[in-house]
């Protein structure tokens, strides 16, 4: 979890309690009470009106409460935009994600800015990855995530069978086809594999660690020196 996003869940947690000692803040967030004790005290530096201290716990003075979130009416419409194109190449998962957080956005912004965003003329075809492709694309991207190695079966453009031991990057979108960045451990080298020409694929237990040079950003600095 990133620290803002640590920071505000920390402010939704005692403003929603009468009294939130660290030690459950700290349990809720899985962080070390330590950790909780920092980010109060920096909270309260900030201005936000955090009353209590530690070993007895905290609360929020009365009348405080965040700055709601809007969008203006590019913005809602930007925000349409990206999740009708997105949606019909995402895994089914991430599609159907996309469309809950854009309904929720929808839902808050005032008439005028919903009925402009909804009404934007810009669509996207029902094309996009086969059913098949699409789950291949949800398992290698929770492989990715939880650094899981995974092993699969590829047919190469030459029609030349293989079976490999990857770590898992990250998955690109080039405007037809879906590609996976890897570590190949038969390589030893980073290699890219369409994934609509992976025949088989198992997510295996082993996970792996972020070692120099394998990593995405390594990747990124090989195909871009300047980045």
């Amino acid at each position: 979890m990133r620290r803002a996003d640590r920071l505000f869940q920390i402010v939704q947690l005692v403003r929603g309690r009468r009294l939130s000692t660290a030690e459950f803040i700290a349990r809720r967030l899985e962080v070390s009470v330590r950790t909780v004790y920092r980010d109060i005290a920096d909270l309260q530096r900030q201005g936000v009106p955090i009353e209590g201290e530690a070993g007895v716990g905290y609360r929020m003075r009365a009348g405080f409460d965040l700055p709601p979130l809007m969008f203006t009416r590019d913005e809602a419409q930007a925000l349409v935009a990206a999740v009708r194109l997105a949606q019909p190449r995402l895994d089914e998962t991430l599609a159907a994600r996309a469309e809950s957080a854009l309904s929720k956005i929808l839902a808050v912004l005032p008439a005028a800015a919903r009925a402009a965003a909804e009404s934007l003329a810009v669509y996207a075809p029902p094309v996009g990855p086969d059913a098949a492709t699409r789950r291949r694309l949800e398992q290698l991207r929770l492989a990715a995530e939880a650094r899981h190695v995974v092993r699969l079966v590829y047919l190469d453009l030459k029609g030349e069978r293989s079976e490999r031991r990857l770590r898992p990057l990250g998955s690109f979108f080039w405007g037809q086809v879906w590609t996976l960045a890897a570590w190949c451990e038969l390589r030893q080298a980073f290699r890219s594999f369409r994934v609509d020409r992976i025949e088989a694929l198992e997510v295996l237990d082993e996970r792996f660690r972020d070692e120099p040079g394998k990593t995405l950003p390594d990747l990124f600095r090989l195909t871009n020196p300047e980045r």
